[in-house]
């Protein structure tokens, strides 16, 4: 999977091995996990539709994101970066990425460029640490 505004790849784990490996290579590279969004229990329960396991991590590192808002305080509408972790009709795990240098080229300001830059090199190092 790759696309305009992300990246990912099947992973040759189940889905919740695949949810602890990429938490632990977050931490890894200083991301903690903000948010944990189980899209596939709130589709059961409100809209009582099945759908294949289904996560979206919101994930945060604090220095980095300190540094976002003191630049651009509007910031925090494109934060925290989002991880997808999703198993296919076909049963493989995918995870994916929210490509950081091209959410963040809608703030048109140097100092965002070069943090989603680095951002970007930190998931980059995750992403190469599922294999």
């Amino acid at each position: 999977m790759n696309n305009r505004y992300g990246f990912g790849k099947t992973v040759p784990y189940a889905f919740d091995d695949a949810i602890d490996r990429v938490t632990q290579a977050l931490q890894s590279e200083g991301f903690g996990i903000l948010s944990d969004i189980d899209v596939a229990a709130t589709l059961k329960k409100k809209l009582n539709q099945d759908m294949p396991p289904y996560r979206i991590l919101g994930a945060c590192n604090p220095p980095l994101a300190h540094r976002a808002i003191t630049a651009e305080p509007s910031i925090g509408l494109l934060l925290p970066c989002n991880v997808v972790v999703r198993q296919d009709e076909n049963g493989a795990v995918q995870v994916e990425f929210m490509d950081t240098d091209a959410i963040l080229k809608l703030v048109d300001k140097p100092e965002i460029a070069a943090l989603a830059s680095e951002v970007r090199m930190r998931l980059d190092r995750v992403f190469a640490a599922l294999d």
